[in-house]
């Protein structure tokens, strides 16, 4: 977060963000309620449970709403 951002979307933006923190929760639902059955940790994920590889977190625009990843907000600011 060390970059200067701009939205790529209202192409004004280049002070107001929100950053969204993604905190992943591995968890086994049943099918039919959506109850959890049961949650993973990073360490105990059982073999057919693929962790969670997505950023730590996202970028919204302030003025006009769109939620990306902060590489999107930092290329386009980098090229105004």
């Amino acid at each position: 977060m060390s970059s200067p951002y701009c939205c790529p979307n209202c192409k004004t933006n280049k002070s107001r963000f929100n950053i969204i923190k993604q905190v992943p929760q591995s968890v086994k639902m049943d099918p039919h309620s959506g109850v959890i059955l049961e949650e993973y940790t990073s360490e105990n994920l059982s073999p057919f449970h693929m962790g969670y590889r997505g950023p730590d977190y996202r970028v919204q625009c302030g003025a006009c709403g769109l939620v990306e990843d902060e590489r999107t907000f930092i290329k386009f600011g980098e090229k105004n």
